[in-house]
């Protein structure tokens, strides 16, 4: 899994494995927006994938998993199930 805090402070969390390479760096990617959908670019091939829904904008139909986060008490939570 991947985490990552946009400059708004808001939390997301996605699968780190890139789908087009099979390499597990989607952590180490590039945090950006495209329009006003926050987002991370694959430091492999450079697609880029809404982090509110997993979506690779350069390629619809291809998404990473996504996973709901929150903050409790200071703690960083999220849900992997």
């Amino acid at each position: 899994m991947a985490l990552f805090r946009t400059h708004d402070d808001a939390l997301f969390a996605l699968g780190n494995q890139d789908p087009f390479s099979g390499a597990w760096v989607l952590s180490r990617g590039i945090v950006g927006t495209r329009g006003s959908r926050p987002t991370v670019a694959s430091p492999m091939h450079k697609q880029v994938f809404d982090l509110r829904t997993g979506e690779c904008l350069d390629d619809h139909g291809v998404a990473v998993p996504v996973y709901d986060v929150r903050v409790r008490e200071g703690t960083v939570e999220v849900n992997c199930a």
